[in-house]
């Protein structure tokens, strides 16, 4: 029996983000965004078993964050129209599926399209956190989104390391299989416990995949934050793929040893509710600056010790995974301010410029620490998020000067 809209909307007044539901959403968030990271420490063991090049191997990683973005511009719109709970269950069923082709796959041809699949369906978390949104007032959605936020990260973070040490002790395949199962948890915990969510637009589907270039042209926020946190991301993800491969033929580190180098960079999810509570205050584009010159800074280890060990990657790792979610939360704040009817819209499009700045660097990692080292990979990295520094930087300075601008025309 279908939910009416004005049902819909009581419930979701009567419905409030606990802490106990804030905690739900940010394992539910970090529990499946990991599926689309389990595949990016493990590539090495993966594509000799179905017949994969190693130069062809981070194709398995961008593949994935390729299907993501097609995802979240194909799936997420729907949460402007679909109720969300049910939306969100049939995605979820989706990934399951994907997750145990991908576990029986021998084929690369088989692994790429199941990969793409992953990542395509994988974009439930990107209803969630529009979810916690509406279900929080103004003066706290920073800190809400902010903890949801630092859930998620954690499950990128987290992924790595548990995917290295089941693929170490029972083999690549159980990584897959093992998330499957937990995918099937956690759509009869959503199912049981999580508020249902009808939008009120009466546009078709055609139609609301029609606005997304429209919300995009029209809101410069969108745009910026887009930039600048699609290219962060890129650092990211193109130290993130390359570091195994380093450590592996560098130091020589098993998979065991690279799973507990990776839980370094945990630490740097404190920076997701650290960065709510500060864009609550008021402090957006002071905290947005100072993530960004991080981005920056983080690689200069790689510049100061040619031979860059085993510490200086660490040092890396948790300084950028700390720039890059600081600044994901704050734009996404900032994203999430420019309308309620048109969030699950503008989640997707800001989303979609993250993930495919990911795909990019992924998917470039490999070939260019084969050909050209490691200087290469943080010379690149650091450049990107420079990049991102220097346009915020550029359009804080034209944002400021067109406000004392009106200031002293009226």
């Amino acid at each position: 029996m279908g939910v009416s809209t004005r049902d819909t909307a009581a419930t979701i007044q009567k419905a409030s983000m606990t802490k106990g539901l804030v905690l739900l959403f940010a394992f539910c968030c970090g529990a499946i965004v990991a599926n689309i990271y389990y595949a990016q420490p493990i590539i090495s063991l993966i594509a000799p078993d179905i017949g994969m090049s190693s130069g062809s191997a981070s194709f398995i990683v961008s593949l994935t964050q390729i299907g993501y973005a097609l995802g979240l511009f194909f799936l997420v719109p729907l949460a402007d129209l679909v109720e969300n709970r049910r939306l969100m269950i049939a995605t979820i069923v989706i990934t399951i599926f994907s997750l145990v082709a991908a576990g029986l796959s021998k084929q690369p041809s088989v692994f790429l399209v199941v990969s793409a699949l992953i990542g395509f369906s994988s974009v439930s978390v990107q209803m969630l956190i529009p979810l916690a949104a509406h279900l929080t007032p103004e003066e706290s959605r920073g800190r809400v989104v902010g903890g949801i936020m630092g859930g998620l990260l954690l499950g990128i973070l987290l992924a790595r390391p548990l995917s290295s040490l089941v693929a170490d002790h029972l083999g690549w395949r159980a990584v897959f299989i093992g998330a499957a199962v937990l995918m099937l948890v956690i759509s009869i915990v959503i199912g049981m416990t999580m508020p249902k969510w009808q939008p009120t637009h009466r546009a078709s589907y055609g139609q609301l995949l029609m606005s997304l270039g429209q919300l995009f042209c029209r809101e410069p926020v969108l745009r910026q934050r887009a930039l600048y946190q699609g290219l962060m991301f890129a650092a990211f993800s193109l130290f993130w793929t390359a570091v195994p491969l380093i450590l592996s033929r560098e130091f020589g580190l098993t998979q065991s040893q690279i799973a507990i180098f990776s839980l370094v960079g945990a630490i740097g999810a404190i920076a997701a509710p650290i960065s709510g509570r500060l864009a609550d205050a008021g402090h957006t584009r002071r905290a947005s600056q100072l993530a960004m010159v991080l981005g920056v800074l983080s690689f200069l280890p790689a510049f100061i010790n040619p031979f860059y060990g085993v510490i200086g990657l660490a040092v890396t790792g948790v300084a950028l995974d700390f720039a890059v979610q600081m600044n994901m939360v704050l734009g996404q704040r900032a994203v999430y301010a420019l309308g309620i009817a048109n969030r699950g819209r503008l989640n997707a499009l800001y989303m979609i410029s993250i993930f495919i700045g990911g795909a990019i660097g992924s998917s470039v990692a490999s070939s260019l620490y084969e050909h050209a080292g490691w200087l290469a990979i943080a010379a690149v990295g650091s450049g990107l998020s420079l990049v991102a520094l220097v346009v915020f930087s550029v359009v804080s300075r034209r944002t400021r000067t067109g406000a004392m601008l009106k200031m002293n025309n009226g």
